[in-house]
């Protein structure tokens, strides 16, 4: 899930006995794991990631002491804006928008990104009756949030691996975080996939129960440091595996769709490319008919389900 509609560039169709493109044995990159033993994954969490961005996501009107007025929609601003500076200043949240124009300048200007050039335009704020605030009229957001699976966990760093791929834009290009927060989730529905038409899985915050600190979110996942009081004593220790132990024939992924229990599904892989530039080094097929008659294979959510050949970890599922 992890808002995929809106957030990545989207997961293809999700077939009956499932094949997928799996990215990266999660060892060889900038996610590498130092210690040889893990502890596996295949629990949700609930990912908030803040980013550097500031986008409109909406156009409203202010009260004032002489009606209404909309001094962003005057100014020539749009849904899909990125706000970079407010009379030269960065935005890189959303406090800083108040924070600026809440300034006594005689003149304000806003620079924003709009499919790739920037634009800047004459805004006059107005102060809101009910606060006497200054007011631009616009609905930002400085974070994107949703539902993902986490890979591992390295006990003796307390870090974590999750997602197995990038969160992007919808250009597809990766997203820079600037730190986010992961949260305890709990799986409450499955949509099925179908030819056609990708699954996914539908899960819930749990509130106050925090996993760890986002850091990294990267080719190969979004990584992070776990809290200090998150117990993962109970987890399974595992090898970590490289892709010099991946080979063509059977193995298991590990993935809740239900509540917070990870199971254990059948899968084969059908096809193993070490040298994949993406770094999508392997191709599974899910054989569990468990699996597939719960989800019909892989579903949106599932992304960072650990992948185990052998008794070691060798990777993550990515995409449909």
């Amino acid at each position: 899930m992890f808002d995929a509609k809106k957030i990545f560039k989207s997961l293809l169709a999700c077939l009956a006995a499932a094949i997928l493109t799996i990215v990266f044995s999660p060892f060889s990159t900038a996610a590498y794991a130092e210690t040889e033993s893990l502890y596996l994954g295949g629990f949700p969490a609930g990912f908030v990631l803040n980013t550097v961005n500031v986008e409109v996501i909406g156009l409203c009107e202010v009260l004032t002491d002489n009606g209404i007025s909309s001094p962003a929609r005057d100014a020539g601003i749009r849904t899909g804006d990125i706000i970079e500076k407010i009379n030269g200043e960065e935005v890189k949240k959303t406090s800083d928008i108040n924070e600026i124009i809440s300034r006594n300048y005689k003149k304000y200007e806003i620079t924003v990104k709009r499919g790739g050039e920037s634009l800047t335009f004459e805004i006059q704020p107005v102060n809101e009756l009910s606060s006497g605030s200054k007011r631009i009229g616009v609905l930002v957001k400085d974070s994107i949030n949703g539902v993902g699976t986490v890979t591992y966990i390295d006990g003796e760093n307390r870090t974590f691996a999750s997602l197995g791929h990038p969160v992007t834009d919808t250009d597809n290009k990766i997203i820079e975080i600037n730190g986010g927060t992961l949260y305890g989730s709990i799986i409450y529905d499955v949509k099925k996939g179908v030819r056609g038409a990708p699954g996914e899985l539908h899960g819930a915050f749990e509130s106050g129960v925090i996993i760890g600190n986002a850091k990294l979110n990267c080719p190969c996942g979004v990584f992070g440091t776990l809290s200090e009081n998150y117990d993962f004593s109970e987890l399974v220790k595992i090898e970590k595996g490289s892709m010099n132990d991946v080979s063509i024939g059977s193995a298991y992924i590990y993935s809740t769709v239900y509540g917070k229990q990870v199971e254990k599904y059948k899968i084969s892989i059908a096809k193993v490319d070490a040298n994949n530039k993406d770094n999508r080094n392997f191709v599974i097929k899910v054989d569990d008919k468990k699996l597939l008659d719960k989800t019909g294979g892989i579903v949106q959510g599932m992304s960072g389900s650990p992948i185990v050949q052998n008794g070691k970890l060798i990777g993550a599922v990515t995409h449909v």
